[in-house]
């Protein structure tokens, strides 16, 4: 059976116009409180792309303020169907798919991702995850629990409220429907007077990939390379500590170094181009190790653990490794394999909760028991 035809990509648009550069409250578009505004430079030429409004700590202010009015009790927001937030999230995934390419040529210009990058993976990952997102709106459930006495006890899930998100410049499309496809996660506001806060942290990590003896070569050559020079090394789960097996070390990086000649750099709109505009480079550790225990060892010996790959034909050795590494997310003969569906964070260092997923939505709520006494008598 033949795999599915790739679709064409398009070019990007060469007569790009920006339409929108005052900031978003409350559905509608202002001006920075100061007046100030500051340029959006186009790293691959150093060019002004255009000039946007300067947010501070009035403008802030403002969408809190905004944000609150929207949670308050009555609210149009929070009386709304849990189904037609659900519709809107699909609406706003429509509207991205419409202006994709618009989209995808501003994503280029703006962090230097080659254009077919843009197109194919940033779009395509942003507008699922609202379409996954939507589809969970009405089905938050609680349970009801069989508790001690005369009690009828159930549990509900309530969104947090207010909150405030800080977007990576490397990513913020993707970033940034991650963030808002919940409806409401991020930073909890202060309780009352303290200074309680409640986060989630996606942070980056210094993520291991081993390769085994074993191994399909081409493949782990291809993988690995993907992993850590994928839009130009600037990525927060690149695989920058390359462990492998000692009787295939000297083929491994020859075709390592092979494969990264082949890299032509440019412009991200120009076609042909694999590398844009540097800020820190891909740096590609290849280190050997002879036993599987010393392997462990030295792929766990970091404070950080957000992801990790293995590579090896031998299935008791990829669950026996995959359980052992320090990592929260580890891909087998693969890498960089990301889904909506499934959750993505770190261990130790690396971070703090999930996004995506199941696990990703329940960041956003709060867990509420409630307990009524009942009559267990006959009338």
């Amino acid at each position: 059976m033949s795999s599915p035809a790739q679709p064409e990509i398009p070019a990007p648009l060469s007569d790009l116009k920006i339409q929108y550069t005052k900031i978003f409250i409350n559905n509608e578009w202002h001006d920075s409180v100061s007046g100030k505004k500051f340029p959006v430079i186009n790293p691959a030429t150093e060019e002004v792309i255009c000039h946007v409004e300067e947010g501070d700590k009035a403008d802030v202010d403002k969408a809190v303020k905004a944000a609150r009015q929207a949670f308050q009790i009555g609210s149009t927001w929070r009386t709304m169907d849990a189904s037609e937030r659900g519709r809107l999230l699909n609406k706003l995934a429509d509207l991205i798919e419409r202006d994709r390419l618009l989209l995808a040529t501003m994503e280029s210009m703006n962090a230097g991702k080659v254009f077919p990058q843009a197109y194919m993976m940033d779009l395509d990952i942003s507008i699922k995850t609202l379409k996954y997102c939507a589809g969970w709106a009405d089905k938050i459930h609680g349970q009801t629990i069989p508790s001690d006495g005369d009690f009828f006890t159930y549990t509900r899930r309530e969104p947090i409220g207010v909150c405030g998100q800080i977007i990576p410049w490397n990513g913020p499309l993707i970033m940034l429907t991650w963030k808002i496809g919940p409806v409401g996660k991020l930073v909890k506001e202060a309780a009352g007077k303290s200074n309680l806060k409640r986060v989630t942290l996606e942070l980056g990590g210094k993520s291991p990939c081993i390769v085994f003896a074993d191994a399909d070569l081409d493949n782990a050559v291809e993988f690995a390379h993907q992993g850590v020079f994928f839009h130009q090394g600037q990525i927060c789960i690149a695989a920058s500590r390359l462990f492998v097996e000692e009787s295939i070390y000297d083929e491994f990086v020859k075709r390592s170094v092979e494969r990264a000649n082949k890299y032509v750099l440019g412009n991200p709109l120009n076609a042909g181009i694999n590398q844009g505009p540097q800020i820190f480079g891909p740096v590609q550790q290849i280190m050997k190790f002879k036993s599987l225990d010393d392997v462990i060892k030295r792929a766990n010996n970091t404070p950080y653990g957000l992801a990790a790959g293995v590579f090896t034909k031998d299935l008791d050795k990829a669950i026996t490794v995959s359980s052992a590494l320090q990592a929260g997310v580890v891909w087998v003969n693969c890498y960089l394999a990301m889904a909506v569906q499934c959750p993505f964070g770190g261990f130790k260092m690396s971070g703090n909760g999930r996004e995506l997923g199941e696990h990703g939505i329940y960041e956003y709520t709060e867990l509420k028991t409630v307990a009524m006494k009942i009559s267990q008598k006959n009338s």
